[in-house]
């Protein structure tokens, strides 16, 4: 019975994982569909939001029945109930990328410049971020996760400096106001997205750190 639950645990962990995988990649289709207007990348991250969702229910399941029938103590209870955590954070971030999605469909040359510039750091930190908060946790490296943690200080330098430049834009280029605003929501739900990241970091020091 014990390796049939320790085979539970790491499937869990391989599901966490994989879902991680596919929010950095909603997050990068969002993007992308946006500066390119590329319609079936936007497309592509309603499919992965919906598929993260999903994913998110059947950890959810799985951590619940783990709970329940097993009862398990000390650092097993902190994995499972930090990784039910992790996947709430992850579905979140899918959201994020369909948000992002949403906004609008197309953007002029000035301000795909705009997103190039000043949106490009966004993501990159972002999914910086995402990925070594997963790696993090699929090596349960504290060490890495106190460096996805000590990143959102730059995601948050990158936001203020972005939603700075885009007052400026919106009073030179009024007639675009709206437009501007659009790309100021898409800075504040990757803001958000590095808070999510964040969190996952800090469960994991939680289940490994005090696991010990």
């Amino acid at each position: 019975m014990r390796e049939v639950y320790n085979k539970q645990l790491r499937e869990l962990r391989s599901e966490l994982v994989l879902m991680g995988a596919m929010c950095e990649e909603a997050i990068s289709c969002a993007i992308q569909g946006l500066v390119e207007n590329n319609d079936e990348l936007r497309k592509k991250t309603f499919t992965l939001e919906k598929e993260i969702s999903l994913k998110e229910r059947e950890i959810e399941q799985v951590c619940f029945r783990l709970l329940i029938r097993e009862q398990p103590v000390a650092g097993d209870f902190r994995f499972i109930t930090a990784s039910q955590k992790m996947a709430n954070s992850m579905y979140r971030i899918g959201d994020q990328a369909a948000d992002i999605a949403l906004i609008f469909e197309e953007i002029g040359i000035e301000q795909r410049a705009f997103v190039y510039e000043y949106i490009g750091k966004m993501v990159t930190t972002c999914s910086k971020m995402l990925l070594g908060a997963v790696d993090s946790f699929a090596q349960s490296d504290v060490v890495k996760a106190k460096e996805v943690i000590a990143l959102d200080d730059m995601v948050d330098n990158y936001f203020f400096e972005t939603k700075k430049e885009l007052v400026r834009q919106i009073s030179a280029d009024s007639d675009n106001g709206e437009v501007w605003l659009d790309i100021l929501m898409i800075a504040k739900h990757l803001e958000r997205v590095g808070d999510h990241a964040k969190n996952i970091a800090k469960l994991v020091i939680y289940s490994v750190w005090q696991g010990k």
